[in-house]
């Protein structure tokens, strides 16, 4: 009844190999941290074990259902795909694509995480070719929600505030908020 490969099982054991490097490397820096109750390890760990869910779905799925094409399922298939670029449309759609990440990284010294994000995400979502604006909005702000209870609320690690003076400001807003926030509920 199962339609795996031995590719899927190669596939899934090499990324828990790979979470369990990872893992036993985190032992090398864990230590406490005033601030902080999870320690330098909280969120390396959290990460991890996201990515061995994932894993895990992923060979559940690939047991069940196998990685032949689906009606209905878009995108899965075992053949490569030819992929061509006709057009300077496409080229210039590509290179935006990969170049996107490397502003985003240049932007978060001056401007921060807190406004960097959110235009990131929307870009990013354009670029993969959402149009209507109702649509790039709702998932700009949903996705950066999560990103923010994350990275802020549950995780609490600093990340990078900007230092120019309207972004800097909203920066120093989000901290004031999340400490408040904790001290509310004392976490």
């Amino acid at each position: 009844m199962s339609k795996l490969k031995t590719s899927h099982i190669v596939e899934t054991c090499v990324w828990i190999v790979i979470v369990a490097v990872f893992f036993g490397f985190s032992f090398e820096f864990n230590q406490e941290i005033e601030i902080y109750i999870f320690g330098a390890t909280g969120w390396p760990r959290v990460i991890l074990a996201i990515l061995l869910a994932v894993v895990l779905g992923n060979f559940l799925q690939l047991y069940k259902k196998g990685s032949e094409a689906q009606k209905g399922r878009i995108g899965i298939t075992d053949d490569d795909e030819d992929i061509k670029y006709n057009s300077f449309r496409s080229a210039q759609k590509l290179i935006a694509i990969l170049m996107l990440p490397f502003l985003y990284a240049l932007s978060l010294k001056p401007v921060g995480f807190y406004s960097a994000t959110p235009f990131f995400i929307a870009f990013v979502i354009m670029l993969l070719g959402e149009k209507r604006i109702k649509w790039i909005l709702a998932n700009t702000v949903f996705i950066y929600f999560l990103i923010i209870l994350l990275f802020m609320v549950l995780l609490n690690a600093p990340l990078p505030q900007g230092n120019v003076s309207p972004f800097y400001d909203f920066s120093a807003l989000m901290l004031t908020l999340n400490t408040k926030l904790h001290q509310s509920f004392s976490f």
